[in-house]
């Protein structure tokens, strides 16, 4: 099976930089049902191509796919005896070359590149081929996967003869993909949908794989409209899986859109219900499940005008979401989001559409690349600022550092935290006990320690402290979100 990547990025040949694949040599690597061959058809600074070659030796395939036979695991079309052996898996695109794709390309796929770190950063213009790809559903679930990730898709059916065009099109496609992304995320998105497209999978599917496909699709699986059948397929249709996996990316979602379902991000994890006037059948009132998310925004937005802020700092805006309800109130003058990563930042420049804004709404706002962890000059002397589901993302032994660097250093005069509750968490369903909400998650606290965390840096950095919660209160287990205002006792 064959998957190429070219570019005209110029110089083309910089694509060896970004796979860790010298153009000039062919590389061989033992994986467990063959040997991938990663080599360059050609390279030139006009254009490069770099193809991946998996040898799939039929009896080691067979002992891969023998091994759990024991479990429960889910029937795929070849799982009857002969087909351990006789079968499409050398020559179709399937998950045996995504994870051939993770092994031989594992530094790209982190979007690492020790001599080009800026170029592996930028998009670049790449063309994808795979020219037998097993595709249920036909092409055009192939156009549903990728199109809404930026790639311009051609999904040619294979058909079954040549010969013979009445037999009509077999399962396969031949697939290009045409785009312009960092090379990461191209091979990020191969890697997660071509077990999708092919709807199955050649080994045991453990709950570790839940991991691997949150990290694999960090930054737009969350937002994609076949969020849900991607899950399902990746995590073959293990109902349990794919429920926990759905919990979690719902927080990430970056917005409150609905889904393909018809729900929101925090309506698929359960977060408490409001009646807001929605109607059903015959004109009567129903109750609507209200967005955590949404609620948590309100929750901020008051917050920061019971204190009368007017200039506002949002720490770790991500994809700007609560920067999007600041604008839009106008009590709020000057706005400011930062985040570390600049693809966070460019999300939230186009939600915000500051390209279209008039220039008076666009004088208010600016996007900052900022580290928490650190002092930067930038960020002093705001009213407040706002650290909405942030905390919980750095590693604890960080957290002094982020403290002295809002608390001690940019000192505004309001500071606004929210955080999970991780008592909360037994009313997610799938969720198992000791699991975070989020995959990147580093902690998440209960009640008592985010007061005590709160008793800390209040008595630390000189501001008083008002606990409370969002979201539905459990009579047993408190609202599934904590927050804080922090106001300072004193100016600087």
């Amino acid at each position: 099976m064959l998957l190429t990547l070219t570019t005209t990025h110029r110089p083309a040949t910089d694509l060896g930089h970004l796979l860790v694949k010298h153009p000039d040599r062919a590389h061989s690597f033992d994986v467990p049902v063959g040997t991938a061959h990663v080599f360059y058809p050609e390279a030139g600074e006009q254009r490069c191509t770099a193809a991946l070659l998996l040898d799939v030796d039929p009896l080691r395939l067979a002992g891969v796919r023998g091994k759990g036979r024991g479990r429960q695991q889910a029937p795929t079309p070849d799982s009857f005896t002969l087909g351990r052996y006789v079968n499409d898996r050398p020559y179709a695109a399937s998950s045996l070359l995504s994870s051939a794709l993770s092994k031989v390309y594992r530094s790209a796929l982190r979007g690492e590149s020790r001599e080009r770190p800026e170029l592996a950063r930028t998009p670049i213009p790449l063309e994808v081929r795979v020219p037998v790809l097993r595709c249920r559903g036909g092409a055009d679930v192939a156009v549903r996967m990728f199109g809404p990730l930026g790639w311009a898709v051609t999904a040619a059916p294979i058909p079954l003869d040549e010969r013979h065009p009445e037999w009509g099109d077999s399962r396969y496609v031949d697939l290009t993909l045409t785009g312009t992304l960092r090379v990461a995320d191209a091979l990020n998105h191969l890697y997660v949908l071509l077990p999708v497209l092919d709807d199955a999978k050649h080994y045991w599917v453990a709950p570790d794989e839940v991991d691997k496909l949150l990290r694999a699709g960090e930054g737009w699986l969350a937002g994609h409209p076949e969020r849900d059948m991607i899950t399902r397929r990746y995590l073959a249709h293990r109902r349990a899986l794919a429920g926990l996996a759905l919990a979690r990316l719902a927080e990430r979602r970056p917005t409150d859109e609905p889904a393909a379902d018809g729900t929101t991000a925090d309506e698929a994890t359960g977060d408490g219900t409001t009646t807001d006037g929605a109607t059903g059948e015959g004109g009567q009132a129903t109750a609507r499940r209200a967005s955590l998310a949404a609620r948590r925004r309100e929750a901020v937005l008051g917050a920061l005008a019971g204190a009368g802020a007017s200039r506002v700092l949002d720490l770790g805006c991500g994809g700007g979401a609560l920067l999007a309800a600041l604008v839009g109130d106008h009590r709020f003058t000057e706005i400011v989001g930062t985040d570390v990563s600049t693809h966070a930042l460019a999300l939230a420049a186009r939600r915000l559409r500051l390209d279209r804004l008039p220039e008076r709404q666009r004088d208010r706002i600016r996007l900052r690349q900022s580290a928490l962890t650190y002092r930067d000059d930038r960020l002093r002397g705001y009213d407040a600022a706002v650290l909405m589901e942030v905390i919980e993302h750095v590693d604890p032994p960080r957290l002094p550092a982020l403290e002295d660097a809002v608390l001690g250093h940019a000192r505004p005069a309001t500071v606004v935290v929210t955080t999970p509750n991780a008592e909360y968490n037994v009313r997610y369903e799938g969720l198992p006990a000791g699991r975070f909400r989020h995959a990147d998650h580093r902690f998440e606290w209960t009640r008592a320690e985010f007061a005590a965390w709160v008793d800390r840096v209040s008595t630390t950095y000189g501001y008083t402290a008002a606990i409370s919660g969002v979201g539905d209160d459990d009579p047993e287990v408190g609202a599934p979100t904590q927050l804080v205002v922090l106001t300072r006792k004193e100016n600087p």
